[in-house]
């Protein structure tokens, strides 16, 4: 089965130290590791952070929890990638960032089903966006990852760790994964303030009735409660 792999660094340039801001009295990193632990086809976590002294916060709530914790190049986070890969050895790895407070196990399952069922090289809900900003999930063999490594990928590429094999489809086998209504025009991700004030509002709302809320609650909520809804457009507001 897959190994999650966690991206996740105090330095945001937008919000820094978002990670841990408290959400319901939680840190936000902690909320994420929550929801991504209810996914049934991963194989285990692992949350890949810098040796940049300013992690060193992140790195002490994640291990207090008993989380486990690889920490490698702040900026070339492909290689960080790679060291967990050669020692957890997983066939394939499923990239997600700490900054996805509201990702859903259930989407998480369907995009490693449908990697799985395709064959893919690399499988993602984000290259053709039909799911809330927010909602990212990332399967990717770790062959790929190595393959990528081996021909000089630029400084972008090495900083996005996946942005060389989706750049790449005559040499990688790509899969996009959608949904019907599309729904790319919400933001559910965590960037700004008021990003982290929708997070807590949702949780606010969900979390104590219903530990599992998924997509569909939250988009009954913003029904309920127009008030909430927030759009790409209300990104950096």
């Amino acid at each position: 089965m897959p190994l999650a792999i966690l991206q996740a660094r105090m330095s945001s340039s937008r919000l820094p130290g978002k990670v841990l801001a408290p959400v319901l009295g939680v840190p936000l990193i902690l909320r994420a590791i929550e929801r991504i632990s209810r996914a049934r086809t991963l194989d285990g976590l692992v949350l890949a952070t810098s040796t940049d002294p300013s992690d060193d916060p992140l790195v002490a709530v994640a291990e207090t929890a008993g989380v486990v914790v690889r920490r490698g190049s702040l900026d070339d986070v492909l290689s960080r990638f790679l060291t967990v890969i050669d020692e957890f050895e997983p066939d394939t790895v499923v990239r997600l960032t700490g900054d996805n407070v509201l990702t859903d196990p259930a989407v998480i399952d369907r995009v490693v089903r449908e990697h799985e069922a395709h064959g893919a090289d690399y499988t993602s809900n984000a290259m053709i966006r039909t799911f809330p900003r927010g909602l990212d999930v990332e399967a990717v063999r770790s062959a790929a990852l190595r393959a990528l490594s081996a021909v000089d990928p630029t400084g972008e590429e090495r900083e996005h760790v996946t942005l060389g094999i989706y750049r790449r489809p005559q040499r990688f086998r790509l899969h996009a994964v959608t949904q019907v209504p599309d729904r790319s025009d919400l933001r559910w991700t965590v960037d700004y303030p008021a990003d982290l004030s929708f997070a807590r509002a949702v949780y606010d709302e969900l979390y104590r009735g219903d530990p599992l809320f998924g997509q569909d609650e939250i988009l009954a909520l913003m029904a309920r409660r127009p008030d909430l809804r927030r759009t790409e457009a209300d990104a950096g507001r």
